[in-house]
């Protein structure tokens, strides 16, 4: 039988691997921040605010929306896109969990 090799793998490093992974591209970065800075949901075209086309704004909400991060709810024509604020204090805690556990001692040296 055929698996991934994801499924090697704990669970729960697998779901932050999602998370890690949605948050490795600037440019999906600057869309939270953006999402963040403005605290409503965005009706208008966020390609109007990042110097990325429609298209790649679109494919990056797309990674964000499927991590969780953000919300879409269609409007009309239009799509409203905000921050999911539980998932976002879940992934903090996350990464909070998950760089406690890699802790490194303040007087390890690797040379």
């Amino acid at each position: 039988m055929a698996y991934a090799k994801t499924d090697l793998f704990d669970p729960k490093l697998n779901s932050s691997a999602v998370l890690f992974k949605a948050l490795a591209h600037p440019a999906r970065l600057a869309i939270l921040k953006y999402l963040a800075e403005t605290k409503v949901c965005i009706t208008g075209d966020i390609s109007d605010e990042l110097p990325l086309s429609r298209t790649t704004i679109n494919q990056h909400l797309t990674e964000l929306k499927n991590a969780g991060l953000i919300q879409g709810h269609v409007d009309g024509v239009k799509v409203n896109y905000c921050l999911d604020s539980k998932r976002i204090c879940k992934a903090i805690a996350e990464f909070q969990e998950f760089f406690k556990i890699i802790n490194v001692p303040n007087n390890q040296n690797c040379r």
